[in-house]
């Protein structure tokens, strides 16, 4: 899987960097999260393949810490993206005359930095929050790669600072990324309903469907661990809990470029075209 998420999205950000066509908002949003989905998947699966592979289960303080950030940072950064894409479907069918003209590359650039920004900022008091606790033995986290509440748990401090900071984070950053995904896809149900061909009403929803798709296989599975975490931590296996963690950073970077690619007839195209032969003429 973490062969094939490498493979796909590297292919993917490859195939939009040549292609002129491909030029365009959504295309170069998915190439953003196609490279978010290598960062994802590169944080975490070597280790765990060096976990199961080769029983290399110790890391150093500092390579945990960083790894944690890492995949936080990614996280909340691919969480904006996705509210981008929403809002590229949002203003392309709500605005389709006005698409060009407030998706312009400068624009585009600037959600990107934007997002980049957002989850540094959002991210980076993880590592001091980790660091300011006292450690006292206990240095074994049952999980198969570092995160936040990982590390503090194995603190013999007080760790209600680190609890409400994560919830905070989480309410504020991808709560809201939710709240204004599913606001951007309400007002687009609006506006498709409102058009009296059922034929140009499908065909405005087939543009969405890829996102859509990527929208719950990228929530779904974090919004279970949050919840498994902090309120079914007794009724939940444990062996479930890194099961789907396992599973959610190597999936849907997995399954992301093969959705699009399956769901989208322009890439369809520009992949026939690119692997098509080559007749020369003498």
């Amino acid at each position: 899987m973490y062969i094939v998420a490498l493979v796909g999205n590297l292919f993917l950000i490859f195939l939009t960097v040549i292609e002129q066509h491909l030029h365009e908002p959504m295309y170069l949003f998915l190439s953003m999260l196609a490279l978010a989905d290598v960062l994802l998947a590169t944080s975490t699966a070597p280790k765990m393949l060096a976990i199961f592979w080769f029983h290399s289960t110790n890391i150093s303080f500092g390579s945990c810490v960083s790894q944690m950030f890492f995949i936080h940072f990614i996280f909340v950064a691919e969480s904006a993206i996705l509210l981008a894409m929403a809002f590229d479907r949002y203003v392309a069918i709500c605005y389709p005359l006005r698409y060009t003209v407030i998706l312009t590359s400068s624009a585009i650039g600037k959600i990107g930095i934007a997002a980049v920004v957002r989850s540094f900022i959002v991210c980076f008091p993880f590592i001091f929050l980790v660091h300011r606790l006292l450690y006292c033995g206990r240095n074994i986290i049952p999980h198969s790669y570092c995160e936040h509440m990982g590390i503090a748990g194995l603190a013999c401090d007080n760790i209600n600072i680190n609890i409400i900071y994560g919830l905070t984070v989480a309410l504020l950053s991808t709560g809201l990324d939710i709240m204004l995904i599913i606001m951007s896809y309400t007002m687009i149900l609006c506006t498709v309903f409102q058009i009296p061909s059922w034929t140009a009403r499908f065909k405005a929803l087939s543009t969405c469907g890829s996102h859509i798709c990527v929208i719950l296989m990228f929530y779904a599975p974090a919004f279970f661990s949050f919840t498994a975490h902090r309120f079914g931590g007794k009724t939940i296996p444990h062996h479930i809990h890194i099961l789907v963690a396992n599973l959610y950073v190597v999936v849907p970077p997995m399954l992301n470029p093969i959705i699009y690619g399956v769901r989208t007839k322009q890439i369809q195209d520009r992949v026939i075209l690119f692997f098509s032969p080559i007749s020369i003429c003498c």
